[in-house]
């Protein structure tokens, strides 16, 4: 029985080191590269002179002709509308969650006579962090693991709880 042995041919020292060094070099470009921020740019980008254009007075079709349209808007009763542009820079990381560098809500108001009452700039230190809701509702008794439910009730079990209850003899009818 012939048995083959593959011929390896040595390599050199160097061309070893060489192939090493530049494996280790494509890998970490390769995990570098996965770990790269990347800065958004979300929303309405405003001009500057485009806002050097709004003026008091203006009315909802030129504040859309010299802006656009809104991000998004609101109406609050018994008096008029509001337009929101609103832009925001956000760092993207691969597996990190997203971070809000910056925002900028151009805040438009408008008259019962959809005309321009008043008008502001706000950042992201003007805002405030609304915990929406976080109350639990109580629940009686205490929680349980998986394993404390599975095997709570082994060896807990009373003297009448023998197993199903046994036939009883005699006949059901009428006596006579």
């Amino acid at each position: 029985m012939r048995t083959f042995k593959p011929i390896l041919v040595p390599a050199s020292n160097r061309l070893r080191k060489a192939l090493l060094c530049s494996g280790l070099v494509l890998a970490a470009a390769a995990v570098l590269s996965g770990c790269s921020r990347d800065i958004e740019h979300r929303g309405y980008q405003a001009r500057a002179q485009d806002l050097q254009k709004l003026r008091t007075g203006m009315t909802k079709q030129e504040v859309r002709s010299a802006l656009g349209s809104p991000s998004t808007t609101a109406t609050v009763q018994h008096q008029g509308d509001s337009f929101y542009y609103i832009s925001s820079r956000v760092k993207t990381s691969a597996f990190l969650d997203n971070e809000e560098l910056d925002r900028q809500i151009l805040a438009v108001r408008f008259s019962q006579f959809d005309q321009v009452q008043s008008f502001g700039q706000y950042t992201l230190q003007d805002g405030n962090v609304i915990d929406m809701n976080s109350r639990e509702t109580p629940s009686r008794g205490r929680e349980l693991t998986i394993l404390q439910q599975m095997f709570g009730n082994l060896g807990n079990f009373t003297p009448n709880d023998s197993g199903p209850p046994a036939p009883q003899t005699g006949s059901i009818g009428p006596r006579g």
